[in-house]
């Protein structure tokens, strides 16, 4: 890759991480069952991402954006936020970037949503199995009644809007990202 072409590459990821980290500190919706739970949209750009430049960006860009996040405005949850952010965007983004990379037209990212979506659910399920109880302090006995009326359908949610908006959105971004590539002096 020519430098000026990985420069164009890493000022949008760059972008794409500060668009992450204003979103999640401009939009959060509590989900009621359970107010320590709240939808942010800041996994979009790592989706994003992750279909522009593959599963290995994603993933730095998740980790990027997970300690940006973790330190700053949403410090509250510390490293364990950080951790399980990491680890379950993390999940979506190997899987569904090297699905969508072996089959790369909307039905291929649909299915790479999906199966992103279905993966962040589950480890956002032993994420929560493992450190709930150590964030707050109770026994894995309280979590446990808490995963299908609340985290399951929490992180499904969470996860599915995030891939439906990140489903319409993704082309025209791709087009704008291409378009501006393709428009330097060569």
């Amino acid at each position: 890759m020519k430098a000026s072409q990985t420069t164009r590459k890493l000022t949008t990821i760059a972008m794409l991480a500060a668009v992450s980290i204003v979103l999640v500190a401009l939009i959060r919706i509590p989900f009621p069952p359970a107010p320590f739970l709240e939808y942010d949209p800041a996994d979009i750009p790592i989706f994003i991402c992750t279909f522009l430049y593959g599963p290995v960006a994603g993933l730095g860009l998740t980790l990027v954006v997970s300690v940006i996040q973790g330190t700053t405005v949403s410090a509250g949850s510390g490293i364990i936020g950080i951790v399980m952010h990491f680890l379950a965007t993390g999940a979506f983004a190997l899987l569904a970037g090297n699905l969508y990379r072996l089959r790369h037209n909307r039905v291929g990212a649909v299915v790479a949503l999906g199966a992103g979506v279905a993966a962040m659910t589950v480890v956002m399920v032993f994420c929560n199995l493992i450190f709930t109880p150590i964030f707050m302090g109770t026994p894995i006995e309280a979590v446990i009644p808490m995963l299908l009326p609340v985290i399951i359908p929490f992180n499904l949610l969470k996860a599915g809007v995030n891939g439906i908006v990140t489903y319409f959105v993704y082309k025209p971004i791709a087009r704008l990202v291409k378009h501006e590539h393709s428009e330097q002096p060569a």
